[in-house]
């Protein structure tokens, strides 16, 4: 029996590699002027003009809680699609698309606890490494203030 394939769109944030459902990406945009969201939560950057779409920008060095990119590196948007409209992910740089077995895929382990554990689905096992599925639905709760 072969086991299920899935496709990932890959970024890499810091040193991890993180995989977005391949279906779920609108587009990928070098990361443009953000205006300033007061009292917003601290994991949106701002708000991104694309094309006279109006879309959240979420730092996913925030969500994550890593370090703030090193000053003069330069960010990409991963442009995704949700329910509301479209959401960016602040990323360091994009990857290649994974297609990958589900067969190599392992839920979040039970030693790892809170907020990291909310924020992923699980994680695939590849040859150089692990690509760790964002739960795009919770980082965008996150960016609500939820």
């Amino acid at each position: 029996m072969l086991s299920e394939r899935r496709t990932y769109a890959s970024c890499r944030v810091g040193h991890l590699l993180i995989g977005v459902e391949v279906d779920a990406v609108q587009e990928v945009t070098a990361a443009g002027e953000l205006t300033p969201v007061p009292l917003a939560p601290p994991v949106v950057s701002g708000l991104l003009n694309l094309r006279g779409q109006i879309v959240t920008a979420i730092d996913l060095r925030r969500s994550l809680q890593l370090a703030d990119r090193p000053a003069g590196q330069p960010a990409i948007n991963v442009i995704l699609r949700a329910d509301g409209g479209s959401v960016g992910l602040v990323v360091d740089s994009v990857g290649d698309v994974l297609d990958v077995h589900q067969d190599d895929f392992e839920e979040p382990p039970g030693t790892l606890r809170g907020h990291l554990r909310d924020l992923l689905a699980g994680a695939y096992k590849l040859e150089r490494g692990l690509l760790l599925v964002l739960n795009t639905e919770r980082v965008m709760e996150e960016s609500n203030g939820e």
